[in-house]
């Protein structure tokens, strides 16, 4: 998911710190992300979808192992 964010972060040519301040999310929750400490839950990937301007499924994992 994570390489996901970053990809809209390279299109938007913003930083996460920058989309930390705009949507309220705590900064250091996209650096647990990006180590596989957490995973984003659905609330916070719903704002980011609006950040961005995408679904909300673009963040859906492309495959499932579970």
């Amino acid at each position: 998911m994570y390489e996901k964010f970053k990809a809209l972060l390279d299109k938007k040519g913003v930083t996460a710190y920058r989309v930390a301040k705009d949507t309220g999310i705590q900064a250091n929750t996209f650096t647990d992300w990006k180590n596989g400490r957490s995973k984003p839950k659905f609330n916070k990937l719903l704002i980011l979808a609006r950040y961005f301007g995408v679904p909300v499924e673009y963040f859906a994992e492309d495959e499932q192992t579970d």
